[in-house]
């Protein structure tokens, strides 16, 4: 299994790893060994670290805090006081530590590394979120099924989709068919 990063904010691309959310939920962190190559694939460690069941629960109850307090300041709502506490806690876990060698950079740390990368980025998203309404286009992909959401940075700020390759490959197909068949799809 592929990780997909296409939401220009590290809390986004691990909030992305449940897909479909609203029809058919696909779970990308099913086992502990799947966090662990996630952080690898993000860049948060530069090896798979020692992370158990209980770690992996807790990642995906930070990752679904993180997805509604998005979703929550996307839509103008509130923020729900459980998800703004388990966010705040995360972000006090140790960061990964760095060590330069002569062969790189290296990255290491446990879970606590990991929720406290994913839940200081989301603090610092929705953070200027907050601060310049307006300024940050954040986004959910315009495929009906799809849940995942990014940062519009595009020049025009007209993106659409999460991704090309997934979502916007598929509706460009619908669009395609359908106009072969003499109906048009939006």
């Amino acid at each position: 299994m592929s990780f997909v990063f296409v939401s220009g904010n590290l809390a986004l691309d691990f909030a992305g790893t449940l897909k479909w959310r609203r029809t058919r939920p696909e779970e990308l962190l099913a086992t502990p060994a799947d966090l662990g190559r996630w952080a690898v694939a993000a860049g948060v460690t530069s090896e798979e670290p020692a992370v158990g069941a209980a770690d992996l629960r807790w990642l995906c109850m930070l990752r679904e805090a993180a997805y509604r307090l998005v979703t929550c300041a996307m839509d103008g709502r509130p923020w729900p006081e459980d998800d703004l506490r388990a966010v705040n806690e995360a972000a006090a876990e140790a960061p990964p530590q760095v060590r330069l060698t002569p062969g790189g950079l290296v990255r290491s740390g446990s879970a606590g590394a990991i929720a406290s990368s994913v839940a200081r980025s989301a603090a610092e998203l929705l953070g200027e979120f907050t601060e310049q309404p307006g300024g940050l286009r954040i986004r959910e992909c315009a495929l009906e099924e799809c849940t995942r959401i990014f940062i519009d940075r595009s020049r025009g700020g007209n993106r659409q989709w999460c991704g090309m390759e997934e979502c916007g490959n598929r509706v460009k197909v619908a669009n395609y068919r359908s106009r072969r068949s003499g109906t048009t799809r939006g």
